[in-house]
Order: structure tokens, then C-alpha cells, then sequence
């Protein structure tokens, strides 16, 4: 994991003003409101995930991020808000990555494979991620709410929109697809997350065996939908 002091900056743009005699006036600083939400929600992941969420202070994002503390205030309402901006800026680069990484497969089973495969190395590599918000869910009402939306209904949104270009899976009842969906997810906790750090099973076993049951489920859908 990158260390904190490897976090982006606030980025700043310069424009130069000419004044009536030809001469330079001080540049300007553009301030990049993007860019510093940016940094302090980088900044609260890593402190989060390596001090915990209690003991990490505001102070110390703002220092991490190169920013002034009071716009944790002004941009998220407190350390608290970041809880929630924190879970839409994860799930919302993963739909993106999703899009650009992943090229779609000739057939269903390959797709869904895939699928898969990269949920079980994203639940791996966004770990730490966990960590930090799975416990906090269980407490913060308002938390959970947010994961929930973005768990139950942007990710499989989108592997749904995969899913429906092959013909085998539109055969099947609506309900049926969407569990298909859904259990992308699934699989990509329990043997990215759940069974490598909680159980402490071999990665590449874990892997195995989440490729395994993606080929008993997507074999049963195709075997379902020549009925239908």
C-alpha cells in the first residue's frame, strides 16, 4: 500500500496577467476543489485502515492530504462524512475500472468467469478498504445505508448491463438474472475477502474454488434457459 506521504497533492494551475505595461503580475492560484477532495479521501483511507477509523484525528488527514483541516468541515460535514464519501469514491472508480479493464467475452460462462475472477482479486486488493468499513457499517446506521445502495444496486447495475448481451442468460426469468448478478459479488467476498484474510486459505486455492462455483452456477443458468 502506498504510504501517506505518497498521497496526491493539491494540485494548482497559474495563469499570467499581463498588466498595462507589458509586465508580469503575481501569478494566480486556482484552487482545484476536485483534486483536494481527492487527497483528503485518499489521506482518511490510509490513516483509517493503518490507525483506525477512532483513533485517526481530522488534524491528521488534513496534514496526510495537504490540506486545511477546516475543509474536511466545509466539503464532508466532519470526520463522519467522509464514512459515506469514501464508500461512493470506492464503488464508484470500481464501476469505471470494471468498464475500461474488463473487454467483454465471447460467450456467457467465459463472462461471467471473468467476472468473477476480478471481483475475487478487487475484494483482495481493496481489503484494507474492508477493514475499515465492514465493522463501521455494523454500528453506523447511516453507513450501512450507503454501502447497502452501493453493494445491492450500482455493482450489480452494471454486471447486469453485461450479462443481458448474451442470449442464454435473457431466457431466463428476470429474478434469475439479477440473482446471477448478484452473486458476482458474492463470490468475490467470500473467496477474495473472507476465506484469504479471515480463514487464511491460499489465495490461489481460494481463487480455484471461486472459479469452480461461477462454472457450476453459469452451467445450471444455461442448462435453465435451453428449457425455457
Amino acid at each position: 500500500m502506498n504510504s501517506v506521504s505518497h498521497l496526491p497533492r493539491t494540485r494548482t494551475s497559474t495563469t499570467t496577467k499581463f498588466g498595462p505595461n507589458g509586465g508580469d503580475d503575481k501569478p494566480k492560484r486556482t484552487r482545484d476543489r476536485a483534486a483536494k477532495q481527492e487527497a483528503l479521501i485518499q489521506a482518511a483511507l490510509i490513516l483509517f485502515a493503518t490507525k483506525g477509523y477512532e483513533a485517526t484525528t481530522t488534524r491528521e488527514i488534513a496534514a496526510a492530504a495537504g490540506c486545511a483541516e477546516g475543509l474536511i468541515h466545509r466539503y464532508f460535514k466532519g470526520k463522519a462524512g467522509l464514512l459515506p464519501a469514501l464508500v461512493q469514491h470506492h464503488f464508484a472508480k470500481e464501476i469505471v475500472d470494471l468498464t475500461h479493464q474488463l473487454q467483454p467475452a465471447p460467450d456467457l460462462e467465459s463472462e461471467f468467469i471473468q467476472l468473477v475472477l476480478w471481483e475475487v482479486e478487487r475484494f483482495w486488493e481493496t481489503r484494507d478498504f474492508l477493514k475499515v468499513f465492514i465493522p463501521r457499517a455494523i454500528v453506523d446506521p447511516a453507513l450501512a445505508g450507503v454501502l447497502k445502495r452501493a453493494v445491492t444496486s450500482m455493482r450489480p447495475k452494471k454486471i447486469l448491463e453485461r450479462l443481458k448481451r448474451y442470449e442464454s442468460c435473457l431466457r431466463l426469468p428476470a429474478e434469475e438474472i439479477d440473482m446471477l448478478a448478484h452473486s458476482v459479488g458474492v463470490l468475490g467476498l467470500v473467496f477474495g475477502f473472507m476465506r484469504p484474510l479471515v480463514l487464511r486459505q491460499d489465495r490461489a486455492q481460494a481463487r480455484r474454488m471461486a472459479a469452480t462455483v461461477g462454472k457450476m452456477l453459469v452451467r445450471g443458468v444455461d442448462s435453465t434457459a435451453a428449457v425455457h
